[in-house]
């Protein structure tokens, strides 16, 4: 049984699922979500229910967060009835939702300025490494922190990485996703220009994955496109959402620009909410 106490706000798709990994693993796990039916096959598994983000600050070691935006987070953490609302020195956040570096510093400031430790902790990996328990953690913390959650990590993860302070691994989560943005508009242009000159989509994914070209995102997303089915593991408009954050974050590469206009017109289009593979049906329509 680990003795560390926790809880948890922001049971979507990736929520859920790494709670009730938390649950199997002998932790005990207070959820608080404001739509309360996601709650129920968590406390069918153990969790108990908190009444609000206070309660879960006063009666939790350790608070985690995963939520959609920068706003929602701040919300949570700063709102009138927040996490920060009471005085809780001593304790932890860990927020695992994935921010801009700017966001995650200024949380840092303010658990600072209420002797509450903060940790910046986005993961890389969608609903089904979440699932298994093998997402990647990528963890801005002080050293102590760090070795604080490496339980909790070594639940939720296959691997967490130290990168540096809070602020750091926002960094390097929109550094990933934006090279998984690179990836997958590459699939997709690559797929499409092969059909038009009368290769099959199933022989140009046997080509990929056979070659020095294929890598697991290739692998992970061949049955989407064989099926040209496209239920979110990760959804496009979230992948919106982060490359504009790496652009106002300083990324100013040759791609990065077209990339984004890509990407922003397949959610105008009516994708967002599909899987981020779904740009394919974008751009066969180019």
């Amino acid at each position: 049984m680990n003795t560390l106490k926790l809880g948890w706000t922001g049971l979507g798709n990736m929520g859920n699922p790494m709670v009730m990994n938390l649950l199997k693993a002998g932790f005990e796990v207070s959820v608080f979500n404001r739509t309360k039916d996601k709650e129920t096959p968590l406390l069918a598994a153990g969790a108990k229910s908190a009444s609000s983000l206070q309660e879960l600050m006063e009666t939790c070691d350790v608070v985690l967060t995963m939520l959609s935006n920068d706003a929602a987070v701040k919300e949570v953490f700063e709102g009138p009835i927040g996490l920060l609302s009471k005085t809780n020195p001593g304790k932890t956040i860990i927020n695992m939702s994935t921010v801009s570096p700017e966001t995650s510093r200024y949380l840092n400031t303010i658990c600072n300025q209420h002797n509450v430790h903060f940790i910046d902790a986005p993961v890389s990996g969608s609903v089904k490494p979440a699932q298994d328990g093998t997402l990647v953690i990528l963890v801005g913390a002080s050293s102590e922190d760090y070795e604080l959650a490496k339980p909790i990590f070594d639940v939720l993860g296959k691997i967490a990485i130290h990168v540096g302070e809070p602020g750091v691994a926002s960094s390097a989560k929109l550094a990933i996703n934006y090279l998984l943005g690179l990836n997958l508009q590459g699939i997709a242009e690559t797929v499409l220009f092969a059909e038009k000159n009368g290769v099959s989509k199933e022989d140009m994914l046997n080509i990929i994955n056979q070659g020095a070209c294929g890598n697991g995102i290739t692998n992970i997303k061949t049955p989407s496109i064989l099926k040209d089915s496209y239920p979110a593991a990760f959804a496009l408009k979230h992948l919106v959402k982060d490359l504009r954050l790496a652009k106002e974050a300083g990324l100013d590469s040759p791609l990065i620009h077209p990339l984004y206009d890509s990407y922003a017109a397949a959610e105008q289009e009516g994708l967002g909410d599909q899987d981020v593979m779904a740009i394919i049906s974008s751009l066969k329509n180019k």
